[in-house]
């Protein structure tokens, strides 16, 4: 019986997103830590800030992940991200063809998807769990705090999602928009290894 096998190509989908993480982990990172810092200085992690620097951080922040969107489903090209989503609105016969392996994966590949869907769900749970821990059960925001880091008015909130934005957020990201090349058969490990 190839139980391993099997298993680990239903999971393509999930071994993918890790792999184009590790593979490409300086542009997510860098994604994250623009997202996170920003975060933390809208909610007052730094002091209070104006209405104005609160809208600048957010667009700042939205830029960065789309771009990181852009990024993957570019494969590693945020211009290929960008000609690819450009053919889907230009090339009504592309879009029809595409729409259509989209919908014979997804009854053919139902098992594999519940399977993935499942996975991320449990590493996502234990991903926030542990974030959670971080700013709750140890010292470090009190140690911030103490140390000047953190303004004394910030809550665990600018911990919470500083850590959120490094890791959740991005890995979010990563497996939603491979989902899109993976139900369209544009996702090979090996079209992610050559980028």
């Amino acid at each position: 019986m190839n139980l391993q096998p099997q298993l680990s190509e239903k999971l393509n989908w999930l071994q993918n997103s890790f792999y184009f993480i590790r593979k490409h982990y300086i542009v997510v990172l860098g994604a994250g830590l623009v997202a996170g810092f920003g975060r933390v200085v809208q909610l007052g992690g730094f002091g209070p800030i104006s209405s104005t620097t609160h809208l600048l951080l957010e667009i700042i922040i939205e830029s960065a992940r789309i771009m990181l969107v852009l990024y993957v489903l570019g494969l590693a090209s945020v211009r290929n991200g960008l000609i690819r989503i450009g053919r889907f609105f230009t090339q009504k016969t592309n879009r029809k063809a595409q729409w259509d392996i989209a919908v014979q994966n997804l009854k053919k590949q139902w098992l594999s998807i519940i399977l993935n869907l499942i996975g991320f769900a449990v590493i996502a749970w234990t991903l926030n769990y542990l974030i959670d821990l971080l700013a709750y059960e140890t010292c470090l925001y009190l140690t911030l705090k103490k140390d000047g880091i953190l303004a004394q008015s910030a809550s665990e909130w600018t911990l919470l999602l500083f850590f959120k934005n490094l890791s959740v957020i991005p890995f979010t990201l990563v497996f939603e928009t491979l989902f899109i090349l993976w139900i369209t058969n544009k996702l090979q490990r090996k079209a992610i290894s050559l980028s």
